[in-house]
């Protein structure tokens, strides 16, 4: 098998899609602490959560045991026009670093909206229109989701209202057009369409906003629209049991071809994309039978696992959600107005921070700059155009390939592209006209976001 020829890019055949996602939860040998219902402090029912959220989506989040939950064959066929996606041998970047490392990339990229996000956003919706509902609104922050969400909600009929982080509209303006060329509503956040965007308004009139104020503002407005639901792109846990299908059409690809990797990384915000890529690695790792190391890259500007504090809290500035058990910066935290996008979101989704906190996965963060010198290196090379959400996980391969040229170690390392960077050539421009900063939060900072972290006798 070790001598079997590997082709430069492995596509699977549409015959070995996944027939069902896989859920990290059946696995855990501890549970992550339930939801809290804030107003009594006791865990969420299905119930409860069918108030924001469809009623499949609540099932699925509360999902403790089914390690295989069936994928729809209405979703299945949705999914047969962008997938299996392929796993690409980067030959190109392996030669430009000089390393024996051998490089792959599970490409998310090859859809309209330029990311893994409509792994999630045409089975949410799917749900809702399963469910009777007309309408649904949701957050975004640099647009990947609200993009994938709006392709989903056109396909099926649906109406949709975006609420996308104010920095990132203004730096990417023609995300902002693709959603309407779809059929969404998008509205800049915060806004004064919401009484809780006047609140955050009136105490901040200058802020470039965040993606909890953003979530709060979509879910206010979907609680007083008739027949609409709340949907969401990451940090929920039947989110990344969507995106799944990542992992476990990278794990079919890998073993076809008899490659063992060493290292799985991918970049980290609210965990959707990452949670997704290692989701069948890790009962292998769980059960101490894995060999390899699992490593997510985060922003410094947005550090919620490397600085973060493990603690319930809500996942919304407006204290609408539920309480989640979470390494978090704190709701109220705002970050800088860099380049990270969807990688600015003040806490990370239960199960990636407790196999963090348990263990099983490492994480560093890399400098905007950096992390751009690295997108630049793979555009030339690879010839992708990586997002900036990307090119974090690009920087820590490359510093990973250096190392093997260091030390000679022929590591297989793995990881996944989760999207193109076309809308964000303002970013690119900064770069290339070398106006770029890095912007790391002062322990000051970050004691103002930490301040907002409920003070409730679960988190004494």
């Amino acid at each position: 098998m070790a001598n079997k020829y590997v082709p430069t890019k492995i596509l699977l055949e549409e015959s070995e899609l996944p027939k069902a996602w896989y859920n990290m939860n059946a696995v855990m040998p501890e549970k992550h602490d339930p939801a809290l219902n804030p107003a009594t402090l006791k865990p969420c029912t299905v119930d409860e959560l069918k108030g924001p959220f469809c009623d499949e989506l609540a099932a699925q989040e509360m999902n403790m045991t089914d390690e295989y939950i069936p994928i729809p064959d209405e979703i299945k066929d949705f999914y047969k026009m962008v997938r299996p996606s392929p796993l690409i041998r980067a030959h190109f970047l392996e030669k430009v670093l000089d390393t024996p490392a051998e490089i792959y990339y599970k490409f998310e990229g090859n859809n309209t909206s330029g990311s893994h996000k409509l792994n999630s956003a045409i089975a949410q919706a799917y749900y809702a229109k399963k469910q009777g509902l007309t309408s649904l609104t949701t957050e975004t922050g640099a647009g990947q989701w609200g993009t994938a969400l709006s392709m989903a909600c056109a396909f099926l009929g649906l109406d949709l209202t975006v609420y996308m982080v104010k920095v990132s509209a203004q730096q990417k303006p023609f995300r902002k057009s693709v959603m309407e060329t779809y059929g969404a509503k998008v509205i800049p956040s915060p806004s004064y369409t919401t009484e809780v965007g006047k609140r955050i308004l009136a105490a901040n009139p200058t802020t470039g906003g965040s993606l909890g104020c953003a979530v709060s503002e979509a879910l206010e407005t979907a609680m007083k629209t008739p027949n609409c639901k709340y949907v969401l792109g990451s940090v929920l846990d039947h989110v990344i049991l969507h995106q799944s299908i990542i992992g476990l059409e990278t794990k079919t690809a890998l073993e076809k071809y008899g490659i063992e990797p060493d290292l799985l990384i991918s970049c980290i915000g609210g965990g959707s994309n990452f949670g997704g890529f290692i989701a069948p690695f890790i009962k292998d790792k769980i059960n101490g039978t894995a060999k390899y190391d699992i490593l997510a890259v985060e922003p410094p500007s947005c550090p919620s696992l490397t600085r973060g504090k493990y603690a319930y809290d809500f996942g919304d500035t407006g204290k609408m959600t539920p309480l989640l058990k979470m390494y978090t910066l704190g709701n109220g935290f705002t970050p800088s107005a860099n380049h990270a996008g969807g990688l600015r979101y003040h806490g990370m989704n239960p199960i990636v921070s407790k196999l963090y906190h348990d263990g099983y996965i490492s994480v560093n963060s890399v400098e905007q700059t950096k992390v751009f010198d690295a997108a630049v290196m793979f555009a030339k090379s690879e010839g992708i155009l990586p997002a900036p959400e990307s090119s974090h996980t690009i920087r820590a391969v490359v510093d990973q390939a250096l190392k093997c040229k260091e030390t000679g170690e022929k590591k297989k390392i793995v990881f996944c592209l989760t999207g193109t960077g076309y809308f964000d050539l303002k970013a690119y421009e900064q770069y290339n006209n070398k106006t770029m900063t890095d912007y790391i939060p002062t322990d000051e900072d970050l004691a103002k976001g930490f301040a907002t972290i409920p003070d409730i006798p679960q988190n004494k």
